[in-house]
C-alpha cells in the first residue's frame, strides 16, 4: 500500500516527473552511443545531482539507467555496435535482421522486450526487497562488516578478465577511500601534502574520470563505425503475426532469467543477456536460424537485460550493497546526500524508498512511448561524427567537475584518474571492481571498528555471531575458488605453450635446419 500512498504521490510531483523523462531521454540517447554506456553517462551527469533533491536526483539517474539499456540495442541492430555491454548479444540476430530489411522490426520488438522485462523486474523488486529488509533489521557491525567482505570478494568477479586482477582492484578502490583525514582521530592519511585531498577523493571525480575520460580515450582509439544505411519509418516497425507470435514467450523466459542474475553481486544484465540467449537457443525448435536474423535472439535477451537492471537494486536498496558499478555510483550519489541505503532507508526515508519505484513504473512508461516515435531521432544520432561528439563530452566532463567545488584542481584529478583508468584498460585491470571498493572501502572500515569496540577488541565477535561467520565462510570459500581457478588457468596456459613449443620443434626437419 505504501507504493500508492507514499510513492506514486511523490514520483508524480512536477520535478521528479521532469527529472525522470531528461534521465529516461538522456539514458536512451547515450545508451544509443557505442562506447559511452550507462556507467559513463552516469558519471558524467552526477554533478547535477548536487543541486537536486535526493529523491529527485536518484530518480534521474536510474532513469539514464534503464533508459541506456533500451537505448543501448539501436546501436547493435543498426551498426552491429554494442551501445552497451549487454547489448552485445543482440548484435548477433538484429544485424542480419537490419541486413535483410528488418531493422524496424527489431528495434520493435527491442523496445516491447524491454518494456516486459523491466515491468517483470519490478514486480520482483516489489516482492523481494521489504523480505530481505526485515531479515537485515536484526544485522549488527560484526554481520555488516562479514556481508561487505563477501560483496567485496564477489564485486571482483565483475570484471570480465583475470579475478585475481578483480580482486587486486577491489582493494585499490578500499584503500583509495581511505584518503583524507581520519573520521574518528583527524589524522590525514595519504593526502601527499594536497590540502584538496583532506576531505578525501569526491566519488563524482573518481566515477567521471573512471568511466567517463577513460571511456572516450578507449573508444576514440578503438571504435571504427559501420556505415548507417537503414532506413527506418513507423510503418516498418511492424512486425508480422508469426514474429508476435515467436517472441512472446521468450520474452517471459529472459525476464525470468535476468530476474534470476540481477540481484546476485558481479553478475548483472550482462550475463543475464548471454545465458539467456543461450537459453533460447537450446529450447528452440529452429537453433539453426540464430545468427542469422531470429526474432528470439532479441527478444529474450532485451528482456533479460532490463528486468537484472532492474532487479539489481534489491541488494543496494535492502542491504546497502551494490551488485554492478552502475548501482555503486548511485549508491556513492546518495552518500553524497548524507542517505546511505540499506534496510533502515524504507523507514527512515520512505518517500525516497517508495518514489523510486514509483518511478520505476513511470520511467517504463515514458520509454515504451519515447522509443517507438523517437526511434527517427536515435538513428539520427548515431550518424553524428565521432570527432565532433567526444570533445564535446570531455569538455561537459571538465565543466561538472569543476562545479562540484569550483576548484581547478578537481578537473586535473578528474584528466589524472582517466589516464591511470585508460592505462588499466590497456593492462586488463577492469575499473567497475574499483568503485564498489572504494563505495564500500568506508563503511566497511566504519562498521570494522564499530564492531571491535562492541567486542572489546576481540576478533573473535566476527566468528561467534552466526550470521556473520556464515558470510566470512561464503568469503573464504570464495577467494579460494578465485585462487584456485588463477592457479589451474595459469597450467592450463603453461601446458599449452610447452605444447605449442614441443610441436614446433618437432616440425623441424633436419635438412630445413642445415639450410638454415
Amino acid at each position: 500500500m505504501e507504493l500508492f500512498t507514499v510513492g506514486f504521490p511523490v514520483a508524480f510531483s512536477f520535478d521528479n516527473l521532469l527529472y525522470c523523462f531528461v534521465g529516461v531521454f538522456l539514458g536512451t540517447m547515450l545508451g544509443a552511443l557505442p562506447g559511452i554506456g550507462a556507467l559513463a553517462a552516469i558519471s558524467m551527469l552526477l554533478p547535477i545531482t548536487f543541486y537536486l533533491e535526493p529523491t529527485t536526483g536518484i530518480v534521474m539517474l536510474a532513469g539514464v539507467y534503464y533508459g541506456a539499456e533500451y537505448g543501448g540495442s539501436t546501436a547493435s541492430i543498426l551498426l552491429n555496435l554494442p551501445g552497451t555491454p549487454s547489448n552485445a548479444v543482440t548484435c548477433l540476430d538484429g544485424y542480419p535482421m537490419a541486413q535483410n530489411g528488418r531493422a524496424g522490426v527489431a528495434l520493435f520488438t527491442t523496445t516491447i522486450a524491454s518494456f516486459v522485462g523491466g515491468v517483470v523486474g519490478i514486480l520482483m523488486l516489489l516482492l523481494l526487497t521489504p523480505f530481505i529488509v526485515g531479515v537485515a533489521l536484526a544485522f549488527g557491525s560484526a554481520e555488516y562488516f562479514s556481508v561487505m567482505v563477501l560483496g567485496l570478494i564477489a564485486a571482483s568477479t565483475i570484471s570480465q578478465g583475470s579475478a585475481i586482477k578483480g580482486l587486486s582492484m577491489v582493494a585499490l578502490g578500499v584503500l583509495l577511500s581511505t584518503v583524507g583525514a581520519d573520521v574518528n582521530t583527524g589524522i590525514e592519511r595519504y593526502s601527499f601534502g594536497f590540502l584538496e585531498l583532506i576531505n578525501g577523493i569526491n566519488i563524482i571525480i573518481l566515477a567521471m574520470g573512471l568511466f567517463g575520460v577513460s571511456e572516450i580515450i578507449s573508444s576514440a582509439n578503438a571504435l571504427h563505425r559501420n556505415k548507417l544505411t537503414a532506413n527506418v519509418s513507423l510503418a516498418s516497425m511492424i512486425p508480422s503475426r508469426e514474429e508476435v507470435r515467436r517472441s512472446a514467450v521468450p520474452m517471459l523466459r529472459g525476464s525470468a532469467v535476468g530476474c534470476v542474475f540481477g540481484p546476485l553481486p558481479g553478475t548483472g544484465p550482462s550475463l543475464a543477456a548471454f545465458l539467456s540467449y543461450a537459453l533460447e537457443k537450446r529450447v528452440s525448435s529452429r537453433p539453426e536460424a540464430f545468427g542469422r536474423g531470429a526474432i528470439e535472439g532479441i527478444a529474450s535477451p532485451e528482456a533479460a537485460n532490463n528486468a537484472a537492471v532492474q532487479t539489481a537494486f534489491i541488494p543496494a536498496l535492502s542491504l546497502g550493497i551494490p551488485g554492478t558499478a552502475t548501482i555503486a555510483v548511485m549508491i556513492g550519489a546518495l552518500m553524497a546526500h548524507g542517505i546511505s541505503p540499506g534496510p533502515r532507508m524504507v523507514s527512515d526515508h520512505p518517500d525516497l524508498f517508495w518514489g523510486l519505484i514509483a518511478s520505476f513504473w513511470i520511467g517504463n512508461v515514458m520509454l515504451l512511448v519515447l522509443n517507438i516515435p523517437f526511434i527517427g531521432l536515435w538513428v539520427r544520432i548515431l550518424t553524428i561524427p565521432y570527432h565532433y561528439l567526444y570533445p564535446a563530452i570531455l569538455t561537459l566532463i571538465c565543466v561538472g567537475a569543476y562545479s562540484i567545488n569550483n576548484n581547478a584542481f578537481d578537473v586535473f584529478l578528474v584528466l589524472v584518474i582517466g589516464a591511470f583508468g585508460h592505462v588499466m584498460r590497456l593492462l586488463r585491470f577492469e575499473p567497475a571492481p574499483l568503485i564498489v571498493g572504494f563505495i564500500l572501502g568506508s563503511l566497511l572500515e566504519e562498521h570494522f571498528r564499530r564492531a571491535l569496540l562492541l567486542g572489546r577488541g576481540d576478533f573473535m565477535v566476527f566468528m561467534e555471531r552466526p550470521i556473520s561467520a556464515v558470510f566470512l565462510g561464503l568469503a573464504t570459500i570464495m577467494v579460494a575458488w578465485i585462487v584456485g581457478s588463477s592457479i589451474r588457468s595459469a597450467r592450463r596456459s603453461t601446458l599449452a605453450r610447452r605444447l605449442q613449443q614441443r610441436t614446433g620443434d618437432e616440425n623441424k626437419s633436419p635438412l630445413k635446419k642445415e639450410e638454415t
